[in-house]
């Protein structure tokens, strides 16, 4: 054995729930940083604009994305696997890459100009227990008590989040409770998110993960681009290639797209979906952490009121997961595109 070998065989395997845990660092600030980003392109207007607005750092985040899949999945699209989609596959990928690589981001992003980070995070807590709730219904699928109890008390925490917010300047007012506009759009991206969900559990499970992200992040960059266009105007993208933006958005892309999506795609090839869920749920604490520390943004009261009942709800869920996977044994490693889809939804808006 050679000396080049008998080193290489002396550096310690590091464990898969290592690589969750950084994916989840990264995700959970990722809403924070996105806002800081819009705050400094702020203080540095070209002509009277924000060269780092919120659809330049979409539009462009969405491309560094698109490389980096492309360069861990580009040989599943050969011609071959693409022949055997039929056209009900390629209709619901359309569907399923026009809402959650474009309408949802899109809302989320929007949401992030006009209300507290910390509300975004919270919210998304709503996909989870709505997706158990579908899934139940439309396919068949079996929950234990833990589950229902985790996802109502979830529940039950993001409405008070949204309905106890103090007076803020985006309010509407429904029934005599103000509501933010901002909370009203993160909403409608977790409910177009649960439809999102359920197509791809329930008709494109088969669909190689590689095939499906590339064609998905690539459909909705496009969609989103025309989008933008139509809604506010071709001088909206007339920054997206300012030197200023590229290099915030190197970083941006280096360390959320493709730090992020490579440990979190690396975790879940090592480790089991209860691991892999049990990280994923400690998305939100970080987000709100990322938000203080980098923000200033502290908890409001509604917010503290709210993500205690979704905590017990992670929580209890945790339970219900560790108890099935204790009565199943299951040490089945997460490496198909059902499972990776399950994971990242309980997180809720992964990497936004």
């Amino acid at each position: 054995m050679t000396r080049q070998r008998k080193r290489h065989l002396s550096i310690p395997k590091i464990p898969g729930q290592i690589y969750l845990w950084l994916a989840i660092l990264i995700f959970g600030a990722s809403s924070a940083v996105t806002r800081k980003l819009t705050q400094i392109g702020a203080q540095h207007f070209i002509d009277g604009r924000n060269p780092i607005s919120l659809c330049n750092v979409l539009f462009v985040g969405n491309l560094c994305a698109l490389i980096v899949l492309l360069l861990i999945y580009g040989r599943q699209c050969n011609k071959a696997t693409l022949q055997q989609l039929s056209k009900k596959d390629w209709y619901l990928l359309t569907t399923v890459a026009i809402l959650s690589g474009a309408i949802i981001p899109g809302l989320v992003f929007q949401a992030l100009a006009i209300t507290r980070v910390n509300n975004i995070i919270l919210i998304g807590r709503l996909e989870p227990p709505l997706t158990m709730a579908l899934s139940v219904w439309l396919l068949r699928e079996r929950v234990n008590r833990w589950d229902v109890m985790g996802a109502l008390a979830a529940f039950v925490g993001v409405t008070l989040t949204i309905l106890l917010q103090p007076p803020g300047a985006a309010m509407m007012n429904m029934g005599g409770v103000g509501v933010g506009i901002g909370e009203l759009l993160v909403t409608f991206a977790a409910l177009i998110s649960v439809v999102s969900t359920i197509i791809v559990k329930g008709w494109l499970a088969h669909i190689p993960l590689g095939i499906f992200s590339i064609f998905r992040t690539a459909l909705g960059t496009v969609v989103f681009f025309f989008l933008a266009l139509i809604l506010y105007g071709r001088d909206h993208f007339k920054d997206v290639l300012s030197p200023f933006l590229w290099q915030w958005m190197l970083v941006y892309g280096g360390v959320i797209v493709v730090l992020g999506q490579s440990f979190w795609l690396k975790g879940l090839r090592a480790s089991t979906v209860s691991e892999a869920s049990l990280a994923g749920s400690f998305t939100p604490i970080v987000g709100i952490l990322a938000a203080y520390l980098v923000l200033g943004e502290a908890p409001t009261v509604a917010q503290y009121i709210g993500g205690s009942l979704v905590l017990v709800g992670i929580f209890l869920s945790q339970i219900g997961i560790r108890l099935q996977s204790n009565r199943k044994n299951t040490s089945k490693k997460v490496n198909s595109l059902p499972a990776e889809q399950e994971v990242e939804t309980g997180m809720g808006f992964k990497g936004i």
